[in-house]
């Protein structure tokens, strides 16, 4: 079992989206392929892929909110690299017992710095991310969540090298 408790993904266009619809027609299809790594940087990106796919841009945003509707797009949302920006990062387990898993996440969501958050089946059943402009900020924020929670039991896993696995699924087959 794994629940997602928080979702902030900060990074540019990753679209996170399930296929199970067969019904989709070249358009929707054509639209997918676009906001999956092209999306356009423009004031009105919505009538810039409306253009390229032949309909308006009102179009565009109703057959996006439709696909979001349906369960087809989960998020459209930036992506960036966290280190690029002066910042870093660090994946985060802790061992919460499950009585106390609603209130440690609370706490733990409420720093801005949290990206991920999930519950895992495993003795470190809460991991989470962590962004900050320094370690010793990240250090810092996990003491004040152990000293919230009483949990004392928290790693600081810090990013030493970066991958970033690109996936784009293509449509128009």
């Amino acid at each position: 079992m794994r629940r997602c408790f928080k979702f902030l993904q900060f990074a540019l266009f990753n679209l996170h989206f399930t296929i199970e619809r067969s019904d989709m027609d070249t358009i929707d299809k054509k639209i997918l392929n676009i906001i999956q790594t092209k999306f356009p940087i423009t004031q009105k990106p919505y009538e810039a892929i409306g253009e390229n796919v032949g309909i308006s841009e009102n179009e565009t945003i109703d057959r996006i909110a439709n696909l979001k509707k349906e369960g087809i797009i989960r998020r459209i949302g930036a992506t960036f690299d966290p280190k690029k920006l002066g910042f870093t990062s660090s994946l985060c387990a802790a061992k919460v017992p499950k009585e106390k898993v609603e209130e440690f996440v609370k706490v733990v969501n409420s720093y801005s710095g949290v990206t991920h958050n999930y519950e895992r089946e495993h003795q470190y059943n809460i991991w989470f991310t962590f962004i900050a402009e320094s370690m010793e900020e990240i250090e810092k924020s996990l003491k004040e969540i152990s000293d919230k929670t009483g949990i004392t039991d928290i790693r600081n896993l810090p990013t030493v090298r970066f991958f970033k696995i690109k996936v784009d699924f293509d449509m128009s087959n």
